[in-house]
């Protein structure tokens, strides 16, 4: 197992100078609610329309190998916290829906964005905040490092609410009473906005965490689906995502922003394959909801503990120090971005915090940086090493041959490299503990 890093010096990269509060740099990320890379043109993708997250990929740097758990909760606690699964403990989705009162602790698990905030800056979130019920932890978001918020509370009176039409949202500690017109995403992105130029006006760096609510299911009309009549897809949100996407980044542009400012598309986990129904499924060697790659068809997603549920498109844009066009291979986990988001914004990691991730500030800028030999994830009781090329469970002992991706047979157990990586991966499982 890799020594868990602390925050590393930008190389010739960045000013050798100290960041003062001038010149930090602002970062938002942009964390989607079940999309695999599948999903993007960029990545291969044959089946939906991502304009402007390909522009933004031709403008940026493309992490081709990217990983996250395959359900929301597990990646959501890995990427605040840096921990793997194994570690975190938060397998399951934390059942908000249902109003538990059960909490995910960043007491005990400090986050990236607690330390940036004690930095002095401005620090938001938005979206599916699935880490906590809001009526019984009012000030979770607060504790977790987020001064201002605007969360799809999930939980209100007894009953699930909605985040799409009629959304109900939690801003800064109040139920907004005023959008009940309006779709969910459009104001979320409207909140994003409105907290750039806040910073803008202050002169403050700001850290923003734009959990966008598509395409997750239910599968609902558009405001674009309503305007031109017609009928709700997975394609049709996916696109309208896309839309969001751009208006982030022209936002950006707009307020001359953009040579200060890291924008970071990410997926949360796989594509929800049963959202997806397979126009060609009556065809010789489709299924029913294969999705479709100038590599090959990608079948499974959402929940499935292998590549179709795990491998998530990452996409970095901004200042010119990120190259643009240029693809990375290197393997990236969820738990990267915490140490990334402390190097690019000079903030030091506190002392004797333990956490898995190592920072990608260095591939960021098109440079060689630490690359990792090995992601983990995790779902319910199991979890799995992947190494690029192999990929082993640890319950169930099977070891998957991922060499010629989508396709991930079972190995050949008379193959002396299927051998080799099982006897690899066993032993980074017996170092990775609790």
């Amino acid at each position: 197992m890799p020594t868990p890093l602390r925050t590393l010096p930008l190389l010739l990269l960045l000013l050798s100078t100290p960041l003062t509060a001038d010149d930090r740099p602002n970062v938002l990320l942009i964390l989607a609610d079940d999309i695999g890379y599948e999903a993007l043109g960029c990545y291969g993708g044959l089946d939906f329309q991502t304009p402007r997250l390909d522009a933004m990929a031709a403008e940026g740097l493309r992490f081709s190998r990217a990983y996250a758990s395959p359900v929301c909760t597990p990646t959501r606690v890995s990427l605040h916290t840096s921990l793997y699964t194994t570690r975190h403990q938060h397998t399951i989705v934390l059942p908000v829906h249902r109003g538990t009162k059960k909490t995910v602790d960043f007491q005990a698990m400090p986050t990236f964005a607690q330390s940036i905030r004690s930095t002095g800056y401005a620090t938001s979130v938005t979206g599916k905040w699935q880490l906590a019920t809001l009526e019984y932890w009012p000030d979770h978001i607060r504790d977790a490092g987020f001064d201002s918020w605007c969360v799809w509370q999930i939980w209100l009176q007894g009953k699930k609410t909605l985040r799409h039409w009629n959304p109900t949202l939690n801003q800064d500690g109040r139920v907004r009473d005023d959008i009940a017109d309006r779709f969910g995403p459009d104001v979320l992105v409207d909140y994003v906005i409105d907290q750039m130029r806040d910073a803008q006006a202050k002169e403050q760096p700001f850290l923003i965490v734009h959990n966008e609510m598509l395409p997750h299911d239910p599968i609902i009309a558009t405001p674009e689906d309503r305007r031109l009549g017609r009928p709700a897809k997975l394609d049709h949100m996916i696109h309208y995502m896309d839309h969001l996407v751009g208006r982030l980044l022209d936002a950006v542009d707009s307020m001359g922003l953009r040579d200060n400012t890291y924008v970071l598309f990410m997926g949360d986990n796989g594509t929800h394959e049963e959202d997806f129904p397979n126009p060609r499924a009556s065809e010789p060697g489709q299924r029913r909801h294969t999705r479709h790659t100038r590599a090959g068809n990608v079948d499974g997603g959402k929940f499935k503990l292998g590549d179709t549920g795990t491998h998530v498109p990452l996409i970095v844009w901004g200042p010119p120090s990120v190259p643009a066009g240029q693809v990375c291979d290197d393997l990236v986990d969820v738990v990267d971005l915490f140490p990334t988001f402390c190097e690019l914004t000079g903030t030091s990691i506190p002392e004797g915090l333990s956490i898995d991730g190592h920072s990608i500030a260095a591939q960021i800028h098109g440079q060689p940086g630490p690359t990792r030999p090995w992601t983990h994830q995790g779902i319910g009781k199991e979890e799995n090493l992947f190494d690029g090329s192999w990929r082993l469970f640890r319950q169930s002992d099977a070891l998957k041959d991922a060499r010629s991706l989508p396709a991930e047979p079972d190995a050949d157990n008379q193959d002396p490299q299927a051998a080799a990586a099982r006897d690899r991966l066993e032993t980074i499982f017996q170092s990775l503990t609790p």
